[in-house]
């Protein structure tokens, strides 16, 4: 048996990322429902949010799921008590120090998952408790760092003894087989289930998405430290233009505030901020979150049986 799917009591080792305005309750209990890990997407919302979108995942599934909690965001100190408050039993964390509610979600029975950048952050959030940790390069949609999956996974599987989920460039049954020779315990993946039917997302947003090239991704911010990467439009090259001209830290966040929600909600794909992973170019096709999964894991199987 799988060590992620022992643990979190899961078929198959899939995770969906946690993408903010984009991962809800719909997508997530889609998800789990297929026999992965849905998670929500806290991002920068409010508890009473995440709250209700915790009881409307509850209605729909018996299944377990995640919620992606933001250390950045205003939010995170209510947020981080509305998942013991509300019965999550899974927690994935993002931008930031879990640390501070290690002890209080531990004591919930909770299983708390990272992602992290680099081996350093990787030690470091196994020696505070970590159950798991998701490894993701560069290749990924959003908020990235510098290494890609492929170098990262194989070097973080090596230095810490919990499980490793690999995210970042994993579409299909291709690159699941590829994260599992890496050493990883299972895949997380964003920009497809992005086009699953059952997301909520713009329809402006997912024509966008199938139609990119493989070339379609750019990467933004870098000056400000917290570099995004998402598809090219009016709104990255403006944001580009600017870096280069050596605009402040201040400017660029007023120019980028809002472009996620402006692309998500409204469908505004040319002013607003379309985060998208690399593997853009790979999707083609809107289908069930089952579909999905179940593609993956037949043929990622099939793969992997062939090599072993």
């Amino acid at each position: 048996m799988n060590k992620i799917c022992d643990m979190l009591n899961i078929q198959y080792p899939i995770f969906q990322g946690a993408m903010a305005w984009i991962a809800d309750h719909a997508i997530a209990a889609a998800v789990s429902e297929a026999g992965g890990l849905g998670i929500i997407a806290a991002g920068n919302a409010p508890a009473d949010w995440l709250r209700a979108e915790i009881r409307a995942l509850k209605e729909i599934t018996s299944k377990p799921f995640g919620v992606n909690i933001m250390l950045l965001s205003p939010h995170a100190e209510d947020v981080a008590k509305v998942v013991v408050e509300e019965g999550v039993t899974i927690v994935t964390t993002g931008a930031g120090d879990p640390s501070k509610y290690m002890n209080m979600w531990k004591e919930a029975g909770i299983k708390v998952i990272p992602v992290v950048p680099s081996v350093a952050l990787a030690r470091r959030m196994e020696k505070q408790g970590a159950d798991a940790v998701v490894v993701e390069g560069c290749e990924a949609g959003g908020h990235i760092g510098e290494l890609t999956t492929m170098v990262l996974t194989p070097q973080v599987v090596d230095a810490v003894n919990i499980p490793v989920i690999a995210a970042g460039g994993i579409a299909d049954h291709r690159g699941f087989a590829a994260a599992m020779m890496l050493g990883a315990d299972a895949v997380q993946i964003g920009t497809r289930f992005l086009v699953a039917k059952e997301c909520t997302v713009h329809e402006n947003y997912k024509q966008r998405v199938l139609k990119a090239s493989d070339i379609d991704t750019v990467v933004t911010g870098r000056s400000t430290g917290h570099p995004v990467r998402a598809l090219r439009n009016k709104l990255s090259r403006e944001f580009a233009k600017r870096e280069k001209e050596g605009a402040s830290v201040e400017e660029l966040e007023a120019l980028g505030a809002g472009g996620l929600r402006l692309a998500v909600v409204e469908g505004d794909v040319i002013n607003g901020t379309v985060m998208s992973g690399q593997i853009a170019g790979m999707i083609k096709q809107e289908q069930t979150a089952k579909e999905m999964i179940e593609e993956i894991m037949t043929e990622g199987n099939r793969v992997l049986a062939q090599i072993g």
